[in-house]
């Protein structure tokens, strides 16, 4: 997985704000209040964001009703995941990325920690 081009964070926030299978049609509607965009380029956006496995698809009449795998907080937590592992030390990874946190971060982070206090630690 990786990240995604304007255009795809553009439908999947969109899709991730409908919480509700769409059409192809309903995102272009949307997308149209703040652009001029085509129906075959969202359609095809869709189709490629299928094919990545991000969204789901079933049949609706002639065309097919779309939504999210997965909420946008799972997507952003493999993201994060597999840019951890593709790191060659960790350890520096994770200190880096602790020393830059806001303090909202912070307080998120340990938020978070209190939920999942022994996850991994087993």
């Amino acid at each position: 997985m990786r990240g995604l081009g304007e255009l795809e964070s553009a439908i999947m926030e969109r899709l991730w704000s409908y919480r509700r299978p769409v059409s192809v049609r309903d995102v272009l509607e949307d997308l149209r209040q703040e652009r001029e965009i085509a129906y075959t380029t969202v359609m095809t956006v869709m189709d490629k964001l299928f094919k990545k496995g991000l969204l789901r698809r079933e049949p609706a009449g002639k065309a097919y009703a779309y939504e999210t795998v997965a909420s946008r907080e799972a997507y952003t937590a493999q993201l994060m995941r597999e840019t951890l592992a593709s790191s060659a030390n960790q350890a520096a990874t994770l200190v880096h990325f602790l020393e830059r946190l806001t303090p909202e971060e912070a307080t998120a982070l340990e938020a978070a920690l209190q939920v999942y206090p022994t996850k991994g630690r087993q």
